[in-house]
């Protein structure tokens, strides 16, 4: 009873991603999307339902309110009757700690190129290896998921950018290196992978965008996983 397809949502544009100051005065699971994001999570909605017309849905969702906002603008296109939705707090964002100002939150990001940003673990916060931990355990849930009868055709997850990189290196068994040459998606942006008629594995068929490459570079990962 696998999904036909999983789908992988990053949130729309968030207080934080507009002002990263934010960071320093509101805690991060408050972050509301702004009039932007909100436009982009309908547009990411509009682009679903052509996708999957008809077909059943289950979403799940991170708790923080950037992530239920934007389940609830792409919900929207869909009608009620032909989706569930559950939350799950492993699919929330790295975490980052406690309040910090715009000044500390560069610092991180200056120490975490250089360290290495799976290894890197913020003060009072996680590592990407942490969050790879957590989004394995979500997906031990997810698979006796779909051992249950008539699971959906289609899975949705609206997660956050760095959790939606390590859910596919997880799913794909992609090597650290591998997973530090790859950028998060945008805002509202979704990657979709699709089960083989044949084999029954899932084959990404989003293209992805690496780290200091040209366009011209950038390739589309080809990569068939179980």
């Amino acid at each position: 009873m696998r999904p036909h397809r999983i789908i992988l949502v990053r949130h729309g544009e968030s207080e934080g991603n507009f002002d990263r100051n934010t960071y320093a005065q509101k805690q991060d699971y408050k972050l509301l999307l702004t009039p932007l994001g909100e436009q982009q999570a309908d547009e990411a909605g509009n682009k679903l339902q052509a996708l999957i017309g008809d077909e059943s849905i289950l979403f799940y969702v991170s708790p923080l309110w950037r992530t239920r906002m934007t389940f609830e603008h792409i919900a929207k296109h869909f009608d009620k009757s032909q989706y569930r939705w559950k939350e799950d707090p492993r699919l929330r964002e790295q975490e980052w700690g406690h309040f910090r100002d715009l000044k500390a939150n560069i610092q991180i990001d200056d120490e975490r190129n250089k360290f290495g940003t799976f290894y890197y673990r913020i003060k009072d916060g996680e590592s990407c290896a942490d969050v790879y931990d957590r989004v394995s355990d979500f997906m031990h849930s997810m698979y006796r998921d779909f051992e249950k009868p008539k699971f959906p055709k289609n899975v949705i997850v609206v997660s956050h950018g760095m959790t939606v990189r390590l859910f596919l290196m997880r799913w794909f068994h992609w090597t650290v290196e591998e997973f530090e040459t790859l950028r998060n998606p945008k805002n509202a942006e979704f990657i979709v992978m699709e089960q083989d008629a044949v084999t029954g594995k899932y084959k990404l068929v989003t293209e992805l965008k690496r780290k200091n490459t040209r366009p011209e570079d950038e390739y589309k990962w080809n990569i068939i996983g179980r």
